[in-house]
């Protein structure tokens, strides 16, 4: 029965937390890494969480947590990413995605939670240890900037 819950959870979260180890790391392999990591520790943890949001909370920080510990690695810096296939359903989601990538890491983890993950500012602020003026500051500077780079790229309509 316990294999049955483990796949539902992944089932639940595994598309959350694939997403944003992508959108983190721009390299399809490195988000499956860091998916088993993720999927890894919380066997080995077995968390228990008060409610759904609590659930998705957790499993986005240890992403988080997951990226930051790739971007360190020694290995990584050394690493040039290949282009690896869409993991999004359009091509303008895959293009809005390209662009987004052309913003700072810190912009990009509020985007990334705040439209694609549909998150609030204050989730944001528990799951990024921001707070959340801080975030909503972010997404107001991080618009700014995607606003700058779609009509420069001319995908204002994306």
């Amino acid at each position: 029965m316990e294999d049955r819950k483990d796949e539902e959870v992944v089932a639940r979260q595994g598309p959350s937390v694939f997403r944003l180890a992508f959108a983190q790391l721009r390299s399809k392999s490195d988000a499956e890494d860091v998916f088993q990591e993720v999927f890894l520790r919380y066997v080995e943890k077995t968390p228990e969480f008060e409610s759904s949001e609590h659930e998705k909370a957790w499993f986005l920080r240890v992403t988080l947590n997951c990226c930051r510990n790739v971007w360190r690695a020694p290995w990584h810096r050394r690493n040039v990413p290949l282009e690896d296939g869409l993991p999004f359903e359009t091509r303008d989601q895959w293009d809005l995605h390209q662009e987004l990538l052309r913003l700072p890491q810190k912009y990009r983890v509020v985007l990334h939670l705040f439209y694609w993950e549909d998150m609030p500012t204050e989730e944001i602020a528990r799951i990024t240890g921001c707070s959340p003026a801080a975030v909503r500051k972010r997404l107001e500077r991080a618009r700014g900037m995607m606003k700058e780079i779609l009509e420069e790229e001319g995908l204002e309509n994306v």
